[in-house]
């Protein structure tokens, strides 16, 4: 098993990543089980594949595990998931120090935090995330938001976990789509700030992909281990540095709200063509080498995610993506920052890039092929 520490002023949690550990919940979060029960929130398919294995773990120390269902899909997060899950927690009598535990994906993740950290104005929760890309991303650093109808994850707060389990084992259930699409967050920390794990990745991405136990764990600690690293610099995001981790995501929310935010783009998809398309972007200003685009672009597609903005049959223009990214969180007194790349290794926070320019680069890919 990996440990990593995520240090923070004052105060730190640990990042377990290894096997077994849903089968041992109630020993790995001991110390956040103070009642004879506890609120477990869980994506419908997560409970179904591990609910007996964490309500085992939970029975044999004597905790009752009290659950709450989440549907699958960006669509639960939303004002009235919030709303009545909040109620329910309430009602179970949830108090500021008691800890929730969320078991599923970003989604249960994302809405599960910000449920306790508006509860009784904080209470704690542990992560149980049981996706790729959850385990990798969403689960560590303390980001939580709902989605409203003007995008995604524009209402929330930051509110740490207490601790992360995440379990290699959860990640064979996973559909096959889905497991890519988190690998593209992996991918993304190579790209971003670590050409050594990029390279290793292009020769051993086939083998994270395929689950084989060693270089999935090895791959989901690098993963871990570099958020920690830029969280712990940057816990607010107000320096700078913690903003690289939206490497592709400018673009991929774009593509994903002009798809409805729904199953025909994953997020994981989005954030991979969205890094193909930042990496083309940062050629064509001349700030990176059309080489190390192109190996953007063979590393996306040789793990079988979108690589070209085409093949996504969108009906609009460049103008119009382009105006999706005005609701960017990144935007400051009406610039719009974008995470583009020197190399690969080496990505920057850009504040010239002017929209109108980029609605024509979009333009571009929409008509290539």
């Amino acid at each position: 098993m990996a440990v990593i520490p995520v240090e923070l002023a004052g105060r730190e949690y640990e990042v377990r990543v290894g096997t077994g550990l849903l089968a041992d919940v109630a020993g790995q979060a001991r110390p956040f089980l103070r009642k004879h029960h506890v609120c477990i929130v869980a994506d419908e398919n997560a409970r179904a594949h591990w609910g007996e294995t964490v309500a085992g773990s939970l029975g044999a120390a004597g905790i009752e595990p009290r659950w709450y269902d989440v549907a699958p899909g960006e669509g639960s997060k939303s004002w009235d998931s919030l709303a009545r899950l909040t109620d329910w927690l309430l009602a179970q009598g949830v108090e500021r120090g008691d800890h929730v535990l969320a078991l599923g994906g970003g989604v249960v993740g994302d809405l599960t935090g910000f449920a306790c950290a508006i509860l009784k104005r904080g209470c704690g929760f542990v992560q149980l995330p049981t996706t790729l890309l959850a385990q990798v991303d969403s689960s560590v650093g303390g980001k939580t938001a709902i989605n409203t109808s003007a995008g995604k994850n524009l209402v929330g707060a930051f509110h740490q976990p207490a601790l992360v389990l995440a379990d290699l084992d959860t990640l064979g259930t996973l559909p096959a789509r889905e497991l890519r699409a988190g690998y593209a967050e992996v991918l993304k920390y190579g790209v971003l700030g670590d050409r050594p794990f990029f390279e290793w990745l292009e020769r051993y991405g086939h083998a994270v992909v395929a689950l084989q136990p060693q270089p999935l764990e090895q791959a989901v600690a690098t993963s871990i281990a570099a958020k920690a690293r830029i969280v712990a610099e940057d816990e607010r995001e107000t320096s700078g540095a913690r903003a690289l981790l939206n490497l592709g995501h400018t673009f991929g929310h774009a593509l994903e709200a002009e798809t409805g935010f729904s199953d025909r783009l994953l997020h994981g998809e989005g954030v991979a063509l969205g890094m193909v398309l930042a990496a083309r972007y940062s050629a064509r200003r001349g700030a990176l080498s059309l080489d190390d685009a192109r190996r953007v672009t063979r590393a996306v597609d040789a793990a079988g995610l979108p690589a070209e903005i085409s093949a996504l049959g969108l009906e609009c223009n460049g103008r119009r993506l382009a105006d999706h990214m005005l609701h960017d969180k990144k935007m400051d007194a009406g610039t719009l920052p974008f995470i583009l790349l020197r190399a690969i290794g080496e990505a920057h926070l850009a504040r010239d890039v002017e929209l109108a320019d980029v609605a024509g680069f979009l333009d571009e890919g929409l008509q290539a092929h």
